[in-house]
């Protein structure tokens, strides 16, 4: 594994940061937009109090969330995080909201995606990042299928939206895969 002189923490668009005063306030607003939280989770969509973010830490024993915010201005985007760590395994899943629609589309989740499985497989040394996603949010899918994830199944029917089922749809990718891409 070649670790190159760059910064894991900036990528082409973006920067990861911890939280800054007002984020919390900032990312409850992102919970009031319905197609958000229906891309984002499984659970029922209900916007959220600021406090719910307050007491989500930045680093954890088996977790890491960095904001996104681009590289030209302090403007909070989303977030991304790494969960459930599991050291032993050298294994985490992972989750990425971008809050704003006018903010989706730009080239940012492309670029969090990227650096997340940088700061994951240089800095954390895993070896496996897996993550799950609902059949609806295409956009997502071919997000995570660019960056190198690989399906590994499927929960049938799990998520249910407006009367209808939906898969819930396993992701990962492993280091030596996304080492390989790195590098051809």
């Amino acid at each position: 594994m070649t670790v190159k002189n760059q910064s894991l923490f900036h990528g082409e668009f973006l920067r990861f940061t911890a939280a800054y005063p007002g984020d919390t306030e900032h990312m409850a607003r992102f919970t009031e937009d319905f197609d958000y939280l229906r891309r984002l989770d499984t659970d029922f969509a209900v916007p959220s109090q600021p406090s719910a973010f307050a007491k989500s830490s930045t680093r954890s024993g088996n977790s890491v969330e960095f904001m996104l915010r681009p590289l030209e201005n302090d403007r909070l985007i989303g977030f991304v995080a790494l969960f459930k760590i599991e050291w032993n395994n050298r294994a985490a899943h992972m989750a990425i909201g971008i809050g704003d629609p006018k903010d989706r589309g730009q080239g940012y989740g492309a670029d969090a995606l990227k650096m997340i499985l940088r700061y994951a497989f240089h800095e954390l040394n895993l070896n496996r990042v897996g993550l799950d996603v609902i059949s609806y949010n295409e956009s997502a899918i071919r997000a995570y299928t660019k960056a190198g994830f690989t399906e590994e199944g499927r929960m049938r029917s799990s998520v249910l939206r407006q009367g209808k089922t939906y898969d819930r749809i396993m992701m990962s990718i492993l280091a030596a895969e996304w080492e390989a891409l790195q590098n051809g």
